[in-house]
Parts: structure tokens; C-alpha cells; sequence
């Protein structure tokens, strides 16, 4: 299989730079010390004065194929090494954004001796010529992937090396620590200062601290990265697919009289001011107990109200598992949004649900409060649910009513969830990431673990008086494994995960 690294550094390459799909413009960019003759072998200026591509400037012109034949209208662009982007000479050949047009384009100058690039393998050879760090070239793909403002936000922070500095400031600590045990180590007889005991395994707990400090970025930006899962529950025919469609805006799923339209769960992604919020729309609940096709009511206390919809004889198989499926996301979401009809009393189905809820997570939507009937039993279900303890909106699928309200307070809760703030309000929501957060993204953290785990181990050893020379097995693994996290060290395997995952053109 071929790999980004599996092709020769001395090949010019060359890929289609923008995504697929017919547009304005489309970008062919070429890498490598060919990039300039094959490029000026394919260009043809508009003005008659031209004598070359000069550096960092703008040329119109057109591309001809080998035959003679005008490919395109053009604005080309040279950029010469070490300046660039990947430290080699590219050239950007921005052309009409037409599917034929770019492979027309392309085509020739594979012809012409120029291979296809694989993916990432622009910026892995700018990071082989040390324009960038493995920190930084993986935030070049994170930046591309960011799902809102928010997360760009946190790969940007990490593109201009604030990851690295720190990485680098703490590797340094540990490279003073390691020359002072080997110091120990090579001269053992000798008359040196040597790094006592006690303050090895202190300056090592201190640099576990540090590490511990930068996983901490992990939970904190998650929400903002990743995005968070909130549920619509509730039982049947509530209005939780109604109030799907007027979140996101359009006709995502089926809306029907017919208890159990929905027999799956739908999710559809929501930008709450940069949070991303992955929505999911879940199958209604039925019945005390969820009751199957053929099931009595046994068990059923004389008190339940029990809806026709809700006795034997209605919930079918299928049905029944969308159900399970439904409460297994209620579990391990970071918000519940449980959609009553606020035009019908509570029911005995929402008091067993909504008294299992925790209530920092849980936000209770009176549907249907357009109705008349909403006014009538409002007052008894307010009651209920304050004696849960749990917060309530009234909101309005069919008018939109209630749904601006409901986006801010969704946030505030997701947001006070994430943080543990249980206090928070709309004003005290963060509006974007703190500043000052470094995200490190899961093999970042992997790398950052493994390195915590071995400083931990060494303050125990220190602690312990092992001499010298194993302590400094376990510091030289340490430094080693920060050196992988910015790609100082970096097997083979390790760069060929990371720069395949990158789109090809770049």
C-alpha cells in the first residue's frame, strides 16, 4: 500500500489542492525541484514582456498541453524554497474550478513527469524540512476538519506552536535533570555535584504536574472540538421529531399522528455559537413498562394512567428496540431534552423517566404551548417538575416559540456539564475556549500519558533510592517520548499514520 513516505523526496509532486466538486476556482498545486520548468514548460503569459515567473507574484496566462492546445486560463503563482510552504519550489496554478478542467490540467503534468502526491504529502515535506513540527502538521489537518469557529480556533493555537513551546520548555527541564544523572553515572568516583535524591523525584513530580496540566486541555476542549451529544426523549407522539425539524431547520424526520413514527434514532449536528452539538432524535417511550406485542398489563398499579396507545398489542418488536435504544442514549448523553405535550397532563410514562434524570443534565421542554390546553395543565406539570428539581422551557415546534431561548439555555447547560459548573448562567457561558487552552488531540495525549506514567515511575524509584543509572532508564524514555509527540524522533509507522489521514492535496 502506498504510504506518504513510501515516495522519493527528489520526485515533483503535484495534486489538485481544492475539494471535489465544481467551483469558482480550483487550485493544482506542484512541489519539488521540477515544479518550476514543468510548470513554465505548460504556461503561456498574456503579456508579451514576460521572461519568467518571478517569486511571490501573480501571472495571467494559459496552459497548453503538449499538442498546443489551450487547457485553461490561468493565475500562476511561484513560490522558491526554502519560502515556502513545504521548504521546496511550488508552484499554484489556480484554474477554473471545473472537475475537467483540474484533471485536463493535471493529466498533463503527470505526462510530463510530475507524480501524483498521496496524502499529507505536502505538508510531510514541510515538515521533513523543518518548516513545521508533527504538533503543528497535525494541526494543519485539524484546522481543515474543524467542524465550527471554536474548534478552528483551538488548531490555530496549536498551528502558531504553542503546543511545541511547551513540549519544548519541558523537555529541556528534563534534558538538565538527565545530563545531571549521567554526570552521576559516568564519573561515580569523582568529586561532582550530583542531583540529590529528594530533589530528583521533586523536579520529577513538578514535570508530571506539567504533563498532567496539558492533558487537562483534552477534557476541557473536547466539547469544543468533538462536540457534544444531546438526546430528545420523551414519550410517543410529544413532538420530539416536530421539534427536530424546526432545530435544524428544515424536514429531517417524519412527522405523524401515528404513534411510533419514529422506530430509529436521527441525529443531525447543530452550531450553538461554536459549540458543536450533535443532536438525536429518539424512538417515543411507551407504556409503564414498555410493553411488547401480546404482553398483558400485568404489574401495572391501579393508579397508572394508561393511554390505548400504550397497552398490549402496540409496540411490535422493532419498535421495542428503538426503545432500549432510546434509553441507552439518555444514559450517556451530556444533555436530555424531554419533550412533554404540554397540552396533556403528566403522564405516569414521563414521572418514571424524569425521575431517573439527573437534573444538571436535564432540560424539560413543555411542547405545544401554542395550544390552549397548555394553559390548563402547565401549572400541574410546573409543579411536578420543580419538585424534581428539574428546569423547564416552553417551547412551540409548530410557531417556533421558545426555541431561540431554548438554544441559549441547551448551551449553558452542555457548557456548565463539561466545566462541572452547576452554577453557571447564559451570561457566564464562554463564548469560545479559553485562550490559553492546548488541546492535545488523542495520540498527542496517548504520548503525553505514557510520558506521565514514566515520570511517576521514576519520583517512586527516586523515592526508593535506585541508583542512578535505572533512574535514567526511565528519564531518557520520558524525554524520548516528548521528542515523539513534535516528531524529533518519530518511527516510520507513526508518520505514515498520522500524514495518511491527510486530504491528498495537502
Amino acid at each position: 500500500m502506498s504510504t506518504p513516505l513510501s515516495g522519493s523526496v527528489q520526485d515533483t509532486i503535484t495534486a489538485i489542492a481544492t475539494a471535489p466538486g465544481t467551483g469558482a476556482v480550483g487550485i493544482i498545486r506542484l512541489s519539488g525541484p521540477a515544479a518550476l520548468p514543468l510548470a513554465s514548460a505548460l504556461f503561456r503569459s498574456a503579456h508579451p514582456g514576460f521572461t519568467g515567473f518571478l517569486p511571490r507574484r501573480l501571472h495571467h496566462g494559459s496552459l497548453v498541453d503538449a499538442a498546443g492546445r489551450v487547457l485553461d486560463e490561468v493565475l500562476a503563482a511561484f513560490m522558491p524554497g526554502p519560502g515556502s510552504f513545504t521548504g521546496e519550489d511550488v508552484v499554484e496554478l489556480s484554474c477554473h474550478g471545473g472537475p475537467a478542467v483540474l484533471r485536463a490540467v493535471l493529466d498533463e503534468l503527470l505526462a510530463r513527469g510530475a507524480r501524483l502526491a498521496r496524502p499529507g504529502e505536502f505538508t510531510l515535506r514541510a515538515f521533513r524540512h523543518g518548516k513545521l513540527d508533527l504538533t503543528q502538521a497535525e494541526a494543519v489537518a485539524e484546522a481543515i476538519a474543524a467542524p465550527t469557529r471554536a474548534a478552528l480556533h483551538l488548531a490555530q493555537l496549536k498551528l502558531s506552536g504553542a503546543l511545541s513551546s511547551r513540549i519544548s520548555t519541558l523537555r529541556q527541564a528534563l534534558e538538565s535533570l538527565r545530563a545531571q544523572l549521567c554526570l552521576a553515572v559516568d564519573f561515580p568516583d569523582e568529586d561532582t555535584e550530583c542531583l540529590p535524591l529528594p530533589l530528583l523525584r521533586q523536579e520529577t513530580l513538578r514535570a508530571a504536574e506539567d504533563v498532567e496540566r496539558l492533558l487537562a486541555g483534552v477534557d476541557r476542549a473536547r466539547a469544543w472540538r468533538e462536540g457534544v451529544l444531546a438526546v430528545l426523549a420523551g414519550r410517543v407522539n410529544a413532538g420530539k421529531s416536530s421539534l427536530l425539524n424546526a432545530l435544524v431547520g428544515r424536514r429531517r424526520a417524519i412527522v405523524s399522528a401515528t404513534p411510533g413514527t419514529t422506530r430509529d434514532y436521527l441525529e443531525e449536528q447543530l452550531d450553538l455559537s461554536g459549540l458543536l452539538v450533535r443532536l438525536v432524535d429518539t424512538a417515543g417511550l411507551r407504556g409503564p413498562r414498555g410493553l411488547m406485542e401480546g404482553e398483558a398489563l400485568d404489574g401495572l398499579d391501579a393508579a397508572d394512567s394508561v393511554d390505548v396507545a400504550d397497552v398490549a398489542n402496540v409496540v411490535d418488536p422493532v419498535e421495542a428496540q428503538g426503545q432500549d435504544l432510546s434509553r441507552e442514549f439518555m444514559d450517556r448523553a451530556e444533555a436530555v431534552l424531554y419533550v412533554l405535550d404540554a397540552a396533556q397532563p403528566l403522564h405516569s410514562v414521563d414521572r418514571a423517566a424524569l425521575d431517573g434524570l439527573a437534573p444538571g443534565r436535564t432540560l424539560v421542554l413543555l411542547n405545544k404551548c401554542d395550544l390552549g390546553a397548555c394553559a390548563e395543565h402547565g401549572g400541574g406539570t410546573e409543579d411536578a417538575l420543580r419538585g424534581l428539581g428539574l428546569a423547564w422551557a416552553r417551547v412551540s415546534a409548530r410557531t417556533g416559540e421558545g426555541l431561540e431561548e431554548l438554544c441559549a439555555d441547551l448551551r449553558v447547560l452542555l457548557l456548565n456539564e463539561q466545566t462541572g459548573d452547576r452554577a453557571g448562567d447564559r451570561a457566564g457561558a464562554r463564548a469560545e475556549p479559553d485562550v490559553d487552552v492546548v488541546a492535545p488531540n488523542a495520540r498527542q495525549a496517548d504520548v503525553l500519558r505514557r510520558a506521565r506514567a514514566e515520570l511517576l515511575a521514576l519520583a517512586d524509584d527516586a523515592g526508593a533510592g535506585l541508583p542512578y543509572d535505572i533512574l535514567g532508564v526511565r528519564l531518557e524514555a520520558a524525554c524520548r517520548l516528548l521528542s515523539e509527540l513534535t516528531g524529533e524522533i518519530a518511527p516510520d509507522e507513526v508518520l505514515n499514520g498520522i500524514f495518511s489521514r491527510f486530504c491528498i492535496g495537502k
